[in-house]
């Protein structure tokens, strides 16, 4: 009898943060934040096979990460751990998801490994028990083993669903890797914004109003000053359609109302 099981595949989709609201930093440096998550259908493939001699490897996936920094390897690790379970896994990625570019590549690869291996390994444990080990790994980690845009606040770790209309974006990714810590410690970040509402959010979707109204992304103003890539991205894609950068960049990100005018920016790209 073999010790390895056949491998299966998981999806690990990308997110946008269609605002983002810094109001407040903690005693331990982590900041308040507001925002919401959008998943996109755009994804990572996870392929996961459980073996019987309780390693945990990777076959293939970013080789330039040592294992012991790999969020993949992390997470299947401490749920391990966690639950005490004897078996082991190899995971291999493909990765779509460009890294270090406010899409949640490397929290969803996490937070899609503990998912899939809480079922591979049959420990029946509860999502909200799985993002209380999310959280851990990194912020962005539960709202992917959530898997429902969300309202977000805490650290973004408190979870709401939210119901989005169905739209079509272009997502811009330069050539520029932007530290979110660089950002998050950056003494021109504003860390004040008056808190907002779910209710206001709807309000501001709803009427058209989310990329002009009240509603923004807090860090952008520091990525813009310290990335000029991001800046001009932004500008670009701004004459086509309402823009918003992701998270802490790089990408950036503008909506359409259909996939034809997405594409027809799409096509006349730089």
């Amino acid at each position: 009898m073999s010790d390895h099981s056949a491998f299966q595949s998981f999806a690990a989709p990308a997110k946008i943060n269609l605002f983002l609201h810094v109001t407040g930093r903690r005693a331990d440096g982590y900041h308040e934040l507001q925002t919401v998550f959008r998943l996109l259908d755009f994804h990572d493939t996870l392929h996961i096979r459980v073996t019987m001699d309780g390693k945990i490897s990777r076959s293939s996936g970013n080789s330039t990460v040592a294992e012991e920094d790999d969020l993949v390897i992390r997470a299947a690790r401490l749920l391990q751990q966690h639950s005490q379970c004897s078996q082991g896994a190899e995971i291999a990625i493909e990765k779509r998801i460009p890294m270090g570019g406010g899409l949640g590549g490397g929290s969803s690869d996490a937070a899609s490994t503990l998912l899939a291996l809480n079922h591979l390994w049959q420990l029946g444990l509860r999502r909200d028990e799985l993002q209380k080990l999310g959280v851990q790994l990194g912020a962005d980690v539960p709202v992917f083993i959530f898997g429902r845009n969300a309202w977000a606040e805490g650290i973004g770790d408190q979870l709401q669903a939210v119901s989005l209309e169905p739209k079509h974006y272009l997502v811009i990714t330069p050539a520029v890797h932007v530290s979110t810590a660089e950002i998050f410690t950056n003494r021109e970040l504003t860390r004040n914004t008056n808190p907002t509402t779910i209710a206001a959010f709807s309000r501001e979707a709803f009427s058209g109003r989310l990329y002009s109204g009240m509603l923004h992304n807090d860090l952008e103003s520091v990525v813009f000053r310290h990335y000029p890539a991001v800046a001009a991205c932004m500008t670009w894609l701004s004459s086509f359609a309402p823009a918003r950068m992701s998270g802490s960049g790089a990408s950036v990100f503008a909506e359409f109302a259909s996939l034809d005018e997405a594409k027809a920016a799409y096509d006349a790209m730089p």
